[in-house]
């Protein structure tokens, strides 16, 4: 009788399990990888637990490499140990630290298959693609334009790059169940609290709206650095009351479904998972034109893109928003309708499964259409 193959070890390495993105959609891949495929496990570079429940009760194992704050030297002592003595058949990296110390450690310890990933706004520069690229088998990103930069600016050659686009669980995140919103003139943001994401220029906008719209409030959620600046200027600048700040969760949905407009004023994005879950909620959404955005964001028909930094534009958008509750949800339906049809996590989960596939069976680059 012949034997089958025993599942390749894919460690999914990442520096934290905070609310995320990128962490919750790599939830989501370890969740769906076929198990006779693939044994994942994560690994987590430093504190920061927000979602490692959510991986407990998934079944998902979690290997806390250090507790600290950042990533220090017991952290890379660890990693060094654990690829060395026992590598996995693929390490895949995620987010910026990751891409950096897995590739170097992950080399030195002969792991057979290092996947890299590009997929924040800036990722390219901050992990420095233009030394480390030599390091990896192969490269994932998730907007086209980001692999347009990685050829062009960072030399890497196209046929060591998949784009694979994000997923969103469709049946997760649904419309809010007919009937009229408890508050209509809500406008959500969803985004950490950092320079990247651009509050300032989100609250100059709402600032010039909220005289217009005088039941409008804006709501922030998100964790981060930057929170008591953000709320020393919109205190300084709004009307007292108008915006509301809610810390980062893993379930949005109670958010969506009382919002009218989900907007994302970033200066630098690749393919926010957000902007998928606004869409797959029957949400419009107001968003810069950066990275990947335009890839989901179609203006007349699911939404808004204004120029980054562009405050009145930013505005504009929202007033238009707030002023015409039909045409909100004219362009909420037809988000609804492109996310369940272009961006399933079905349809993501396999790309990544042929994609891994390919590069251990064969160490070359998977011979499929550049993107799903």
């Amino acid at each position: 009788m012949k034997l089958r193959p025993r599942p390749a070890r894919l460690v999914l390495l990442l520096q934290d399990l905070k609310f995320g993105g990128t962490q919750r959609q790599t939830l989501e891949l370890a969740r769906r990888l076929d198990p006779a495929r693939f044994q994942v496990e994560i690994w987590v570079m430093t504190a920061g637990d927000d979602l490692t429940p959510l991986a407990r009760d998934w079944g998902i194992p979690v290997v806390q490499l250090a507790r600290q704050a950042v990533v220090g030297p017991l952290a890379l002592m660890n990693l060094w140990r654990r690829l060395h003595h026992q590598p996995p058949d693929l390490l895949m990296l995620l987010t910026v630290v990751p891409n950096i110390w897995g590739r170097i450690l992950g080399r030195l310890a002969r792991v057979p298959v290092i996947v890299g990933n590009c997929r924040g706004g800036g990722a390219p520069w901050r992990q420095h693609e233009w030394l480390l690229g030599p390091f990896m088998d192969h490269l994932l990103c998730n907007t086209a334009a980001l692999k347009t930069e990685l050829v062009q600016r960072y030399g890497i050659p196209p046929a060591k790059i998949t784009v694979i686009l994000n997923g969103v669980d469709t049946e997760f995140y649904r419309p809010a169940p007919t009937g009229p919103r408890r508050n209509p003139q809500v406008i959500l943001s969803v985004a950490r609290l950092v320079p990247d994401k651009d509050h300032d220029t989100l609250i100059a906008a709402f600032g010039q709206v909220s005289a217009a719209f005088p039941q409008a409030e804006l709501w922030l959620l998100g964790n981060g650095p930057r929170r008591e600046a953000i709320e020393a200027l919109a205190a300084r600048t709004l009307p007292p009351g108008r915006v509301r700040f809610w810390p980062g969760q893993p379930d949005i949905r109670a958010f969506l479904h009382q919002a009218c407009l989900l907007v994302l004023s970033s200066r630098y994005e690749a393919l926010p998972n957000v902007v998928l879950e606004a869409m797959a909620a029957g949400l419009p959404v107001a968003a810069t034109r950066v990275g990947g955005l335009p890839e989901l964001v179609a203006p007349g028909r699911t939404g808004w893109l204004v120029p980054p930094g562009d405050a009145p534009a930013l505005a504009a958008a929202m007033s238009q928003a707030l002023g015409d509750a039909e045409a909100r949800e004219a362009l909420g339906r037809t988000g609804r309708e492109i996310a369940v049809r272009d961006f399933s996590l079905e349809a993501m989960t396999h790309r990544y499964e042929t994609v891994l596939s390919n590069l251990l069976q064969e160490g070359r680059a998977p011979k499929c259409p550049d993107r799903v």
